[in-house]
């Protein structure tokens, strides 16, 4: 992927959360996979919570950091099967924004190479809520893993040409 090293990194606040009824921070290797990747790349952890499947609690966390304006962008991990437990797409819908259908379907294209067609039972998503991005992965660190090599890590990067998520930011809330 082409990065435009005559530019200038920019780094921006990315906080992570995981939706899991089980995991502990000593546990959770998704997130804590996320929290170092982005910081490897140059990024500020903004905040790092974990909250059960539950959509109150998902979207009451996803809504301190989306008005807080130190954080630009959530990564959530967990809570995007299909099983009755898993809420996350539910919960985001519910709160309204702009959904990145692309971002799904390049994950769920990336996944197939790596674990064929049960990547149809991922439902990972992205939004632009207000001014702050909001991308749902699965709870695996592979699948995580894979979200953040193939996909964030260049639309994360202000150096990533031809263009990137974060030289929008600033026009996120235009009207």
């Amino acid at each position: 992927m082409p990065i435009d090293t005559a530019r200038d990194f920019q780094a921006i606040g990315i906080a992570v959360l995981t939706i899991s009824d089980s995991r502990t921070k000593e546990t959770d290797s998704s997130g804590g996979y996320l929290c170092a990747a982005l910081q490897d790349l140059g990024h500020r952890l903004a905040g790092y919570e974990i909250v059960a499947d539950d959509v109150p609690a998902i979207q009451a966390q996803l809504r301190r950091w989306i008005a807080a304006p130190e954080v630009h962008c959530v990564l959530t991990t967990g809570g995007t099967g299909v099983t009755g437990r898993d809420v996350t797409p539910e919960a985001l819908a519910a709160m309204g924004g702009r959904e990145i259908p692309g971002f799904g379907e390049l994950f769920r294209w990336i996944s197939f190479d790596k674990i064929g067609t049960s990547t149809i039972q991922s439902r990972a998503i992205g939004y632009v809520m207000g001014e702050t991005y909001v991308f749902a992965l699965p709870g695996s660190t592979g699948a995580c893993r894979d979200g953040w090599e193939q996909i964030l890590v260049h639309q994360l990067d202000s150096r990533f040409r031809p263009c990137n998520f974060i030289e929008l930011i600033g026009r996120l809330g235009e009207r």
